[in-house]
């Protein structure tokens, strides 16, 4: 098939190109590219017939075979085809192949071979992709019509006249057919890829979809954002992350890199190392949750928490990491005022309860000045108050830091059935068993009243948390230069989701946070603090509905 044309200027000449494809033009101006080669094929043979066989020029055949081509083509310029029905254009092939045959004969002592030209239209029908079958019958009788029809015009024939001819419309059929395969394999071909290009376009629209959801998210998301590749660079941060990043470039520079942004520890002024840099561990691959820094410096000075997830290739290679920042400020701000809050109460508290404890104290040291019966209820008002100013005293040690211990010898399992003892009236109300495990002495140098307390708190927690019933086991022994303390119950458990935050002051999980079991969230931080200033270690093994296990490792 022909390619339009068009005219192209430069500043020396104009070059012929080809500029669109042919299936991109009108029905018209295709219409008439597909007539124009047999028009030029047609212009030479006239030109050729004009100078050297003019007296040809006056055959009425060979008249009407070039008039019939000039108003052909011009038929093909000036009709609507867009405006008839589509397959109408074939009519042109047809009387082409009928002009053809007027051309044959009246111009055939000029120019042999004439009804070659017969191809071009028989190529036009057959690469229409239209009525395939009918083209490719008109490809066989069109050709055998333009040698036959003479022969029975005059009447005048043998057999051998009629057999001679045959291979001209045989070759023609053959090239009609070949034509056709190769017209109908485009066709196919082509449609496959017309729906190859209507999935790849509704793919297109589809991911240009999810790219404007995943856009617009990001945008509205109250987090920053950041994504970056395997080398480090950034291909995606969102507007908060814009900000973030904005609060912690230095005034002085515009551009900064990762080590030169204004990111501290958690006290706030010291530079964190390059490599611990949230950014720069999410593109070392790490994987960490809930990293705190902060950005900036002055009154402007912010805390946020980083987390980060590597992301990975088909390979399963690392191919990049999203990392996300958010604002903590607040947060961190009333963990501090509530810390402070807390201290303060504690100061409070401890001076009028010292002087309780003093005027109790003097009071009881009285042997002959009070009733035995006032006696032991002031006795009672001393305890609880000893317990009290002990609490106050970890309350403020565990927001220090400190727990002051004083270690001695110590028989632990003489502590352990101390503490099972005092727990068996609280056991039995709630219906739990106690039982203990320990051998007959087990000697470590701690402090006996600081154990005593974790203990107590464990044993405590195991009976609480144990609503239902249930086993308690307590069981301790030694194993190298460590003793260690298990105590285990079988009673709610604790998610797994939650145990990280069991040794933080005042959490209390959300399964007994709105229950009748009572409690503030101090043993276990206060617990933690006894065991860490002795150089041990406390864990958690916990399921939902199977039981929890406390071990103490402290060394011997």
């Amino acid at each position: 098939m022909s390619t339009p044309t068009m005219w192209a200027v430069d500043d020396k000449k104009k070059l012929f190109i080809f500029k669109r494809s042919f299936h991109e033009h009108s029905l018209r101006m295709r219409v008439v590219l597909s007539q124009l080669p047999l028009s030029v094929c047609v212009c030479l043979s006239a030109i050729l017939v004009w100078l050297f066989f003019p007296a040809t020029l006056g055959n009425p055949f060979f008249l009407v075979f070039l008039l019939s081509q000039a108003f052909l083509l011009a038929l093909c310029i000036a009709v609507p085809w867009h405006k008839l029905p589509f397959a109408s254009f074939l009519v042109i092939p047809i009387l082409d192949i009928v002009s053809i045959a007027f051309g044959r004969e009246g111009g055939q002592e000029a120019l042999t071979g004439l009804s070659v030209l017969v191809v071009l239209p028989v190529i036009w029908l057959c690469a229409s992709g239209l009525y395939p079958r009918l083209a490719i019958a008109l490809a066989f009788i069109g050709p055998l019509t333009i040698v036959w029809a003479p022969l029975f015009i005059r009447g005048t024939f043998t057999q051998q006249d009629l057999t001679k001819p045959l291979l001209f419309p045989i070759l023609i059929l053959g090239i009609g057919v070949s034509v056709s395969i190769l017209t109908l394999s485009m066709v196919r071909q082509q449609r496959a890829l017309e729906e190859k290009d209507a999935a790849l376009k509704s793919a297109l629209e589809v991911s240009t979809k999810q790219e404007r959801l995943l856009n617009t998210v990001m945008e509205a998301l109250p987090l920053g954002v950041v994504a970056v590749d395997g080398d480090g660079h950034d291909i995606l941060m969102n507007r908060r992350q814009r900000q973030t990043h904005a609060l912690a470039t230095p005034p002085d520079n515009d551009d900064p890199n990762e080590s030169q942004l204004l990111v501290f520890d958690t006290d706030r002024t010291t530079p964190l190392p390059s490599d611990r840099r949230p950014v720069r561990r999410a593109v070392l691959g790490e994987r960490f949750t809930d990293q705190l820094v902060w950005l900036g410096s002055g009154a402007g000075q912010r805390a946020f928490t980083a987390s980060a997830r590597p992301m990975l290739d088909p390979a399963g290679n690392f191919a990049g990491s999203v990392v996300v920042f958010s604002d903590v400020t607040e947060l961190v701000n009333a963990l501090a005022a509530k810390d402070e809050f807390v201290a303060n109460v504690s100061h409070e508290f401890r001076t009028p309860l010292t002087s309780i404890l003093g005027y109790v104290e003097l009071i009881l040291d009285d042997p002959n000045g009070l009733d035995p019966k006032y006696r032991k209820q002031l006795d009672i008002v001393r305890r609880n108050a000893e317990r009290l100013l002990s609490l106050v005293s970890d309350l403020l040690a565990v927001r220090s830091g400190q727990i002051a211990i004083q270690p001695h010898p110590v028989d632990v399992s003489e502590l352990v059935r101390g503490s099972v003892a005092s727990a068996e009236p609280r056991a039995a109300k709630a219906h739990v068993r106690l039982s203990v495990d320990v051998p007959g002495t087990l000697h470590a140098r701690v402090d006996s009243s600081r154990i005593s307390q974790v203990l107590d708190n464990l044993v405590s927690n195991a009976i609480k948390y144990s609503p239902d019933g249930g086993d308690v086991v307590v069981s301790a022994w030694e194993d190298e230069d460590h003793v260690y303390c298990k105590v285990s119950d079988t009673g709610m458990g604790i998610p797994q989701d939650e145990q990280a935050g069991v040794f933080t002051k005042f959490f209390r999980a959300d399964g007994v946070r709105n229950s009748t079991i009572p409690g503030v969230g101090l043993g276990l931080p206060i617990s933690k603090a006894i065991v860490e200033a002795h150089g041990g270690s406390i864990t958690l093994q916990s399921e939902p509905g199977q039981g929890t296990t406390f071990t103490v490792k402290v060394p011997a």
